[in-house]
């Protein structure tokens, strides 16, 4: 793939299509320029439902610009496996070192430096296998890397090989994992010296997110000798007879919707009191929906001048990288420091770890946070929430923990998929027939206008949303925001957004349906009026088996105070979990317009 021009590259993707979806999951894509083939590989998850596999090439600017294909197989198996017999080694590579490295064994390559085995696919010389040699090293303690390509599926079960070492007393054959953090991990090597046959080595392998394996020989002595390798393969059963079950990321995740989950409380009184707040003006409700539980830490839950509370998650296993992610809000505190604190709590040796603590934030937005680690012992993560004396505190919300095993930065994370969008970066597929100032527009923070508007975005606090602004617009003026072509399929869908409706003078805010050749537009979903202070959750079912279109429709309304903002828009195959009523007109706000249900 030649570049193009260094603002505008060339670019490779490769998309999932199921045949129920309306958009297409965008599985790899590069844009890494070559003047020779590069291999690549992926690992498809199991599904039961068909799809297709779709091959996108965009060309960058410039008139030498190139983009080729060569040789697409699918097989079954995993992309780790490898009998090395093709030339394109199942896409493992040498890590380069200018005095040893990984070299192809058998067939017609033969060594006269060195006796070197028939391979252990066919048994025989012409088979192929890898192998690296002290005959070529130019210096004692060097290292030579053979490198997979990196796993692309959650992995868990026996990695087997078969290797042969001969004179391999100061030879050091091990076996590590590294993740796209670069955090490796020894996970096997050779206990000493072995007999110049192949061996069979099988080893417990644990890759939930993106991992890669490396075969490293250390030559630490004069006495030379080689290792080879063969026959790489995976089976998604432990190696031994072990009845233990994997690790589920799902078990340590809550919204308190209904419970608290798997999290407790180290005692009775005061602490953590899952609550809920009536939408109104005045309180934001939960993050999850607007109308549903969260947590909260409050004095007037106390007896004392004071507290501390402390929430408990399940155990987490050792030795996996995990990726803690939260939302909380503060309320009234003058002080910052120690109101909400995340430890690493291990069990065995009775350790509290601080691992996050706020320092700055802004008062009554829901803010997300997020956290990577990783302990070898099995650890819980520990909320903590303090206040000292009864004219320090004030009130600290927590919600929708969630966790997931790889780190939160992986740089190998893909863009989401057509089917979601957060604006954190652009208006994904969104589009508008013109811009002007009484148009939709992406922003983070509040709004010009006071009394009206978020404070912040759904997704992260901080992060970007899209919205009108109504001191630009006169009454009755429209805004429409229009999806990118969806493709039609058979069954439900369902659309999830939020949507922010606060000012006194707030006008509609509109969903439609416009299907390919038709005119006119059909009403999905509406609401009129000023709604919460907080951002609500809807959504929205629809069926549709041509290409179609969904628009977002905002009218200004009778005043300056009349802001509508959206935010984290998802399309999904299937039925709502949750329908409403589409069409309600009037607004939201209960009686009692500051009533919290405990």
């Amino acid at each position: 793939m030649s570049s193009g021009s260094l603002s505008h590259p060339s670019r490779l993707n490769l998309y999932l299509r199921f045949e129920d979806e309306s958009f297409d999951r965008l599985l790899w894509s590069t844009d890494e320029p070559s003047d020779s083939w590069l291999i690549a590989s992926l690992d498809l998850q199991n599904s039961s439902k068909k799809f297709k596999i779709l091959i996108e090439g965009v060309l960058g600017q410039g008139n030498t610009t190139s983009i080729a294909l060569f040789e697409i197989k699918m097989t079954t198996g995993y992309c780790i496996e490898c009998d090395f017999e093709e030339n394109h080694l199942c896409g493992f590579v040498n890590r380069w070192n200018p005095n040893v490295n990984w070299f192809v064994g058998g067939g017609t390559s033969r060594n006269s430096h060195s006796i070197l085995p028939q391979d252990h696919t066919f048994k025989n010389e012409l088979g192929h296998y890898m192998y690296v040699d002290s005959v070529y090293i130019k210096h004692f303690q060097e290292v030579a890397q053979l490198i997979s390509p990196m796993t692309t599926a959650p992995m868990s079960g026996c990695l087997s090989f078969y290797y042969q070492l001969q004179q391999g007393n100061d030879n050091v054959f091990l076996l590590y994992t590294r993740d796209v953090t670069g955090l490796y991990e020894e996970i096997w090597k050779t206990s000493g010296p072995e007999n110049p046959v192949w061996n069979l080595a099988e080893v417990e392998f644990n890759a939930p997110y993106a991992m890669e394996i490396i075969f490293e020989v250390a030559f630490n002595g004069p006495k030379g000798g080689y290792v080879a390798l063969d026959d790489i393969s995976f089976s998604p059963v432990h190696c031994q007879n072990q009845t233990e079950l994997p690790f589920s990321a799902s078990e340590a995740s809550c919204n308190f919707e209904e419970d608290l989950c798997n999290f407790y409380q180290d005692k009775e009184g005061p602490g953590w009191t899952r609550v809920k707040v009536k939408p109104n003006m005045y309180r934001p409700g939960d993050h999850t929906s607007g109308l549903g539980y969260y947590l909260l830490a409050n004095t007037k839950f106390t007896s004392q001048p004071g507290y501390i509370g402390r929430l408990y998650g399940p155990t987490l296993p050792g030795n996996l990288q995990y990726c803690l992610r939260f939302h909380y809000s503060i309320y009234g505190f003058f002080k910052m420091s120690d109101t909400l604190a995340v430890y690493i709590f291990e069990e065995n040796h009775v350790v509290q770890e601080k691992i996050w603590s706020v320092m700055e934030s802004p008062r009554g937005i829901w803010m997300q946070a997020e956290i990577s680690f990783k302990k070898p012992m099995p650890t819980k993560v520990v909320f903590m929430s303090l206040c000292k004396s009864f004219w320090d505190c004030g009130l600290v919300a927590l919600d929708d923990i969630t966790v997931e095993l790889g780190s939160c930065w992986s740089p190998e994370k893909l863009s989401p998929p057509p089917g979601e969008c957060t604006f954190e970066h652009d208006e994904c597929d969104f589009t508008q027939e013109r811009r002007n100032r009484s148009s939709w527009h992406r922003r983070r923070g509040e709004t010009p206008t006071s009394y009206t508007g978020p404070k912040g975005d759904h997704t992260t606090g901080v992060g970007y949303y899209m919205y009108i602004e109504a001191s630009h617009m006169v009454y009755g003026q429209k805004a429409h925001l229009s999806s990118g072509p969806l493709r039609g399929v058979t069954g439900k869908h369902c659309l999830t957004f939020f949507y922010h409706m606060y000012g006194a003078g707030t006008g509609l805010l509109s969903v439609y349906l416009k299907k390919e050749g038709d005119r006119e537009e059909f009403l999905l979903w509406r609401r009129r009026g000023e709604q919460s202070i907080s951002w609500l959750r809807v959504q929205v079912e629809y069926s549709c088996e041509r290409q179609h279109q969904i628009i977002f429709e905002a009218i200004r309304g009778v005043s300056i105070r009349s802001d509508i903002a959206i935010d984290d828009v998802k399309f999904q195959a299937g039925p709502c979990a949750e329908v409403e009523d589409t069409t309600q007109q009037s607004s939201g706000y209960s009686e009692d317009l500051n009533e919290v249900e405990y």
